[in-house]
Formats: structure tokens, C-alpha cells, sequence
């Protein structure tokens, strides 16, 4: 939770909402235990980042002045 937020409201929501319906999907039983295992995990992730409004994944690609940009600026 170190750092500044860098979600909107809508994309916190939409982050909670995806990720809270995939870790739902893992409630469903699978021949592959796995799959729930990673649907839970993805899921949790995904809810977990709407919650703090941080997401890395923007930042690189967006690029945040406070930690540098991605790639070369050259």
C-alpha cells in the first residue's frame, strides 16, 4: 500500500467487481483443482487492487513521475 493512487472510481469498481465475480467462480467445482486455486488467487488479487487503488501494471504502462518511466528516454 506504499505509493499514491493511481485508479479512478470507475476503475476501482470495475476492479472489485471483476475480481470479486472470479474469486466467485472458484466457488463452482472443477475437475481441475487448480483452476479454482488460480481463480481465487487472480480474483482476490484483482479485488485487492480496486480496494487500494493502486495498480502497478497501470503505472508502467502509464509511466509515474515519482518512481521513473518505463523504458528509454534517450
Amino acid at each position: 500500500m506504499n505509493g499514491k493512487a493511481n485508479l479512478t472510481t470507475a476503475e476501482r469498481t470495475l476492479y472489485m467487481l471483476a475480481g470479486l465475480g472470479l474469486a466467485a467462480a472458484a466457488a463452482k467445482p472443477r475437475p481441475n483443482p487448480f483452476l479454482n486455486v488460480l481463480a481465487l488467487a487472480g480474483g482476490s488479487f484483482l479485488a485487492w487492487r480496486g480496494y487500494v487503488g493502486q495498480c502497478p501494471v497501470k503505472a508502467a504502462l502509464m509511466g509515474s513521475h515519482e518512481q521513473g518511466r518505463v523504458g528509454y528516454d534517450g
